[in-house]
């Protein structure tokens, strides 16, 4: 065992070959990568970013170790998710050096989410992230058509999905159905989703066929990684940018993707979804009938109101027949009445003439009478003419301006008076007096006045 130990200081010691950097790196990095050419990593993506050139740089971890990786852009552009900061994925790979920096590092071709709690975690933060950005709005949700003419399908062109979607449509309200096959699982789903969805928006500029008046995005039951493609950000920002209404039926009913939220209706089987775009061509038919035949009846009862209504109104209506029978009776009885009249007049008249003719004294005294009544009219007016009043004494005042002076207010503001007698007229002034005319009642003697005014005592 001591000769194991005791070395002689002067024997040679072996020599190793002479390697420069660039020539053990080189060594390194071959036993590296025929050791490490195909792995499955499990850790945590940290840091990650994308350069200009289309590459991504990140980091995996784990609870005591970080492996430096990166995603080359012909790979980035395969992607079935997106590298988040937090994401929990199984990144397959190769593992290889850099010899610029003496490190290892993971080219990483493929990555999926590690576990159902992991996607569920990403799908929650995506979730809030659209919500924030105002994608699930209520208020942005658009309508469905009543009767859609054409309906656009995006599903698999093979499987139950398509089929049941097509015989509910013929069942309930047969239209044209338009279908876009894509994958609807897996690598590359979800870009093809979202460029059908696009495509349908400008089918009429793409194509001779019409635009569709709604779409159904459709998918059968299945777990939450094959559901995954519905849930990615450019599906959903497809499904936001869409004119046209959509109806999201992706998996089951208990299965709430995000394409459900941004979705204008959601359906829970795709049987369902073909019920929600179509109404029952039967029950419509049936809907029809009983409206045509309201609208009949109403019409039927309301004139058999109207004419109810002209019957009583009539009842209250003399009938005019008889009212124009009355007239012309009334008429006759009056035309004969003034008839008989007329004659009896002319019989009168003509036995006053012959009176007349026969006993002329009559005609002389009825002349008399005549003549003594006028003399007696002509009396009556003579006596209470202005010329007889004046011939009693009275005299008839009058002012400058030819008007009678009736009281003595006038005749205090008249200057120039017109005295009429009987056999003629003067005129006279009122002289200026210093003492007020006073008026004098019937009984007593006139006061000594400038000018007599009271005549007609």
């Amino acid at each position: 065992m001591e000769d194991l130990f005791n070395i002689d200081s002067a024997s040679p010691i072996p020599q190793a070959p002479e390697l420069s950097v660039s020539e053990i790196s080189a060594r390194i990095k071959a036993l590296v990568e025929s050791g490490f050419a195909f792995v499955r990593v499990k850790g945590e993506i940290f840091g990650a970013k994308r350069a200009d050139s289309g590459h991504w740089y990140l980091t995996l971890k784990d609870d005591s170790a970080a492996l430096s990786a990166v995603i080359w852009r012909g790979s980035a552009s395969r992607l079935t998710v997106k590298p988040e900061d937090g994401m929990e994925v199984i990144a397959t790979g190769k593992i290889t050096t850099f010899a610029g920096k003496s490190s290892y590092q993971l080219i990483i071709d493929q990555m999926e989410i590690a576990g159902t709690g992991a996607l569920l975690k990403l799908l929650e933060e995506r979730k809030k992230q659209f919500a924030a950005e105002g994608l699930f709005d209520i208020a942005r949700k658009k309508p469905l058509p009543y009767l859609p003419q054409t309906i656009g399908v995006v599903t698999s062109a093979s499987g139950a999905v398509i089929r049941d979607i097509i015989h509910r449509i013929r069942d309930r309200f047969p239209s044209r159905i338009l279908l876009i096959p894509t994958p609807v699982q897996g690598d590359g789903a979800a870009p093809k989703i979202a460029q059908a969805i696009r495509n349908f928006n400008r089918l009429d500029q793409i194509s001779s066929y019409p635009l569709p008046d709604v779409l159904i995005i459709a998918r059968g039951g299945g777990s939450l990684e094959d559901l995954w493609p519905f849930n990615e950000e450019c599906v959903i920002r497809a499904a936001f940018s869409s004119n046209i209404p959509i109806i999201s039926a992706v998996g089951h009913e208990t299965d709430t993707m995000l394409i459900d939220y941004v979705a204008d209706k959601r359906a829970p089987t795709p049987t369902g979804a073909a019920e929600m775009a179509v109404p029952v061509r039967a029950e419509l038919q049936i809907k029809v009938n009983n409206l045509e035949n309201r609208c009949q009846n109403s019409i039927l009862r309301y004139f058999a109101d109207k004419t109810d209504l002209m019957t009583a109104l009539a009842r209250g209506i003399p009938n005019l027949r008889q009212i124009l029978q009355e007239a012309v009776q009334k008429f006759d009885d009056r035309s004969e009445r003034l008839h008989t009249a007329f004659h009896n007049c002319l019989k009168d008249k003509s036995r006053q003439v012959e009176l007349c003719r026969f006993k002329p004294l009559l005609v002389q005294k009825i002349i008399e009478k005549s003549t003594s009544d006028l003399n007696n009219l002509w009396l009556r007016l003579s006596s209470v003419s202005v010329g007889s009043v004046l011939k009693r004494g009275f005299v008839w005042v009058k002012d400058s301006q030819g008007r009678t002076v009736a009281d003595l207010s006038s005749a205090r503001a008249t200057k120039e008076f017109e005295l009429n007698f009987a056999d003629g007229s003067l005129k006279t002034f009122a002289a200026a007096a210093s003492t007020p005319i006073k008026k004098t009642s019937a009984k007593k003697e006139p006061e000594n006045e400038t000018l007599q005014i009271s005549l007609f005592d």
